[in-house]
C-alpha cells in the first residue's frame, strides 16, 4: 500500500512539473503576443502593472476570475459550463507525451501521433457544447462555422502527418526526433512545411482562419454567452493548444529538442528543453506575425482554400513520398535533372 501511494505522489509530482509551467508559459504568451502586436502597429502595449507590463496576465486573470458568471436563462447549464473545460483539458491532454529531452516525457507512447490527431479532433466539441448550449444564433453559427473548419482542415493536417510518418517510418516523437539527427525535415519538406502551418493555423483558429469567432460578425462567435472563468478556460485552451502545436512543430520539422554536436550536452542544464523552447517561441512569434499582416477570410474562401488549392497539393506529396523512398533511382534522377 505504501509503495503504491508512493508511485501516486510522483506521478502527480510529475504532471504538476510539466502543467504548471506551461499554464504559465501560456499566460505570459497572452502578453507576448500584445507586446508583438503593439510593435507592429507601432504602439506601446501593456506597460504598466509590473516592470514592463509583465504582470499583466495575472492581472486580467484576477479580473475576470472575480466577475459574476452569467448562465442564459434558457441555456443547457451542465453543457454550457462543461464545454470550457472540455477544451481546457483536452489541450492540457496533448502535452503528456511530448518528449522534453531524451527520456523526459510523462508518457513515451507508440502511438503518439495518433493520440495527438485524436485530442485535437476531440477539441471541437467543446467549441459546439458552448455554442448549441448557449441558446444564441450568434454562438450556434459560430460552433457550426467551426465544424465546417474541422472537416476540411483536419484532412490537410492529418495528411501532413502521414508524409512525415513515411519519412521517419515511426509514430513515436522521440523516434521522429532521433530520425533527424542528419537533417531537419524542414530542408527536403520545406513545400510541405508552408501548408502544415496553414492547417495549424486553422486548428487552432487563428488569425485568418478565425470565423469561429470573427467579432466583426458573430460578437465573439461561439463563447459569446460565456464570462468570468468559463471565458478564462476558453482563452488558457486557445493560447495552450497554440503553445502545444507550436512545440510539435518543432518536433516535426526543426528537430525537437536535437541538439547538434558543436553544443554538446551539460549536466546540470537541460539544454536539450531549453532548445526545444526556443524553437518553440519561433514558432509561437510566427502565430503572431500571421495575425498582424493578414486580413480575416471569408467563409467561402476559406473552403475553397482548402479542397481546391491545398488538397491536390497534398495528395500529389502522398503519391510522390512513398514512390521516391521506394525506388531510390527516382531520387537520383530528380537530383540529376536538379
Amino acid at each position: 500500500m505504501l509503495y503504491e501511494s508512493n508511485n501516486t505522489l510522483f506521478s502527480t509530482l510529475d504532471v504538476l512539473i510539466v502543467i504548471l509551467p506551461m499554464l504559465l508559459g501560456v499566460a505570459f504568451m497572452t502578453i507576448i503576443e500584445r507586446k508583438q502586436l503593439a510593435a507592429h502597429q507601432r504602439r506601446v502595449g501593456p506597460n504598466t502593472t509590473g516592470f514592463l507590463g509583465l504582470l499583466q496576465p495575472f492581472s486580467d486573470a484576477l479580473k475576470l476570475i472575480v466577475k459574476e458568471t452569467v448562465l442564459p436563462s434558457q441555456a443547457n447549464k451542465v453543457l454550457f459550463v462543461l464545454a470550457p473545460v472540455s477544451t481546457l483539458v483536452f489541450s492540457l491532454l496533448g502535452w503528456g507525451i511530448i518528449p522534453f529531452g531524451q527520456g523526459l516525457a510523462l508518457f513515451d507512447y507508440s502511438l503518439g501521433v495518433f493520440y495527438t490527431l485524436a485530442l485535437s479532433s476531440l477539441g471541437v466539441y467543446g467549441v459546439l457544447f458552448a455554442g448549441w448550449s448557449a441558446n444564441s444564433k450568434y454562438a450556434f453559427l459560430g460552433s457550426l462555422r467551426s465544424t465546417a473548419a474541422m472537416i476540411s482542415y483536419e484532412l490537410i493536417l492529418s495528411s501532413c502527418v502521414l508524409i512525415i510518418i513515411f519519412l521517419t517510418g515511426s509514430f513515436n516523437y522521440t523516434k521522429i526526433i532521433e530520425s533527424q539527427q542528419a537533417i531537419w525535415l524542414i530542408i527536403p519538406l520545406s513545400a510541405l512545411f508552408h501548408i502544415y502551418f496553414i492547417s495549424i493555423l486553422a486548428e487552432t483558429s487563428r488569425t485568418p482562419f478565425d470565423l469561429q469567432e470573427a467579432e466583426s460578425e458573430l460578437v465573439a462567435g461561439f463563447f459569446t454567452e460565456h464570462s468570468s472563468v468559463p471565458f478564462v478556460f476558453f482563452f488558457l485552451g486557445e493560447y495552450s493548444s497554440i503553445v502545444l502545436f507550436s512545440c510539435i512543430t518543432a518536433i516535426f520539422f526543426l528537430g525537437g529538442y536535437h541538439l547538434t554536436e558543436v553544443l554538446g550536452n551539460n549536466t546540470f542544464i537541460n539544454l536539450q528543453s531549453i532548445f526545444l523552447g526556443l524553437k518553440t517561441c519561433l514558432f509561437c512569434f510566427l502565430f503572431v506575425l500571421v495575425r498582424a499582416t493578414l486580413p480575416r477570410l471569408r467563409y467561402d474562401q476559406l473552403i475553397t482554400l482548402c479542397w481546391l488549392q491545398l488538397l491536390p497539393i497534398v495528395v500529389a506529396f502522398i503519391l510522390v513520398v512513398p514512390t521516391v523512398l521506394i525506388n531510390p533511382a527516382i531520387l537520383s534522377l530528380f537530383t540529376y535533372i536538379i
